[in-house]
């Protein structure tokens, strides 16, 4: 580190351990309050840091919270001027590999500590010459079984089972390094997405244990001077994501099972009965537009497995908006017989095309005579499919005749369904798995 930054340790006061944060990583964490009741970026840090409390829950928007930046910036400020272990857990391998991603750009930089590095900061674990270490896991059973860190950063805890919380809860224990202690602290964090999920029992744990709490939005991330976000880019994202998910996810209103995933009103402009009334029984084959010559349509397919329907939708996509032109709902049926209905709608409606392959290993490949891309609906992927599905007909870009059977699904259901633990509506992961064809580039030309 440059002469003109050298700091005394251990750091026992805010201002220096703000003014290490800036020398060394270039880092400059909001501090402003806006919302009631919400607390600042840089106060969660600085409270971690100085384990003020041994647990603490943080709770802030998606993406715009700077979550996992955070965190990994405050396990790099910790190994290197308290010398304690960390573990930093994601809720998937892709929050863990996010924190990776931060951990490295900040030993790149010029003015970081990289003479205290005995290994490359390139792999999930980094080994410092004072003789500990840094660990960023995905969270498994395997993970959690590991050595004891005095700190213990869990990231997107809502993505974890809870059974791998509690295990990693028995990771962290205090220690003394050449006379100095190094207390133990866990941070968990995470944006609140499931109504029935991980974050909602840690939160009731948090009241019932006196953990500290802090939750912060994309407002304090934004606020002046030293917010990271700007007013573009939110209202960008507003757009891009649904009204259910903004209102739990951004402006971090607690999910509810019963609330609706779509807002309705889109729901009634998005089927239009002057394209058509059908009821969409079972086993009802629906052609509201024959192929048409050089248009262009995508075809998605949801399978029956036990007691669920085969859905299959095809959207032409030559037009402004998507428009639904065939729909096809059948029980649980042979399987050469529902990959049959399927491929010969993608014979009949040339192009792109997707299907559920959770859970089916080669079933599906057995009997399929066309190409497809097969989808594994699981974790972040499933989450964003289908977000990205509900934010096209919110913002008016996929119309349908009117279809009974997929009107109700997609009006009724609620955000449990589409992003907990309730029953995913058939009619709208077929249309999610449409929509993800569209740009898959697979099908039949």
């Amino acid at each position: 580190m440059p002469t003109e930054h050298r700091f005394t340790l251990p750091i026992t006061k805010e201002s220096t351990l703000k003014a290490f944060v800036k020398a060394a990583w270039g880092a400059t964490i909001p501090d402003v309050q806006v919302c009631p009741n919400h607390t600042t970026p840089w106060r969660a840090f600085a409270d971690a840091y100085f384990a003020r409390n041994t647990v603490s829950v943080w709770k802030a928007s998606r993406g715009f919270g700077g979550k996992s930046y955070l965190l990994a910036l405050l396990g790099l400020t910790e190994a290197v001027t308290l010398r304690a272990d960390v573990n930093i857990l994601g809720g998937s391998g892709e929050q863990s590999d996010n924190v990776l991603k931060y951990n490295i750009e900040h030993w790149a930089r010029k003015s970081a500590p990289s003479h205290l590095l005995a290994s490359e900061p390139y792999k999930h674990e980094t080994v410092l010459t004072t003789g500990n270490t840094i660990r960023s896991l995905a969270a498994s059973m395997r993970s959690v079984r590991g050595p004891h860190p005095q700190k213990l950063r869990l990231d997107e805890i809502d993505e974890m089972d809870i059974t791998i919380f509690d295990a990693a809860m028995g990771q962290p224990m205090s220690k003394t390094r050449d006379g100095v202690l190094i207390p133990q602290q866990t941070v968990a964090s995470s944006t609140h997405q499931y109504a029935n999920g991980t974050m909602t029992e840690i939160l009731k744990r948090a009241k019932e244990k006196g953990w500290d709490t802090k939750i912060w939005c994309y407002k304090e991330t934004s606020a002046q001077p030293g917010g990271w976000l700007t007013p573009q880019e939110v209202e960008a994202k507003r757009k891009d994501v649904t009204a259910a998910m903004w209102e739990a996810e951004y402006d971090l209103q607690d999910p509810s099972p019963e609330s609706r995933a779509i807002a309705p009103e889109k729901v009634k402009q998005m089927f239009k009965r002057e394209l058509g009334e059908y009821a969409g029984y079972n086993g009802e084959l629906i052609i509201a537009e024959p192929p048409q010559e050089n248009a262009q349509y995508a075809t998605g397919a949801d399978w029956a497995k036990k007691q669920d329907w085969t859905v299959i939708i095809t959207l032409r996509t030559d037009c402004d908006p998507y428009r639904v032109v065939a729909f096809e709902r059948c029980g649980r049926l042979p399987w050469p017989v529902m990959v049959g209905k399927y491929t010969k709608r993608i014979e009949t409606y040339s192009g792109q095309s997707a299907h559920d392959q959770t859970g089916l290993g080669d079933v599906i490949g057995d009997y399929m005579w066309a190409d497809s891309e097969g989808v594994i609906m699981a974790g972040r992927k499933r989450s964003d499919m289908l977000s990205n599905y509900i934010s096209a007909i919110e913002r008016g870009e996929i119309v349908s005749p009117h279809i009974d059977f997929m009107h109700g699904e997609h009006l009724y259901t609620s955000v449990d369904d589409v992003y907990g633990s309730g029953h995913l509506p058939d009619s709208i992961a077929a249309g999610a798995l449409a929509l993800v064809a569209v740009g898959s580039g697979v099908g039949v030309w």
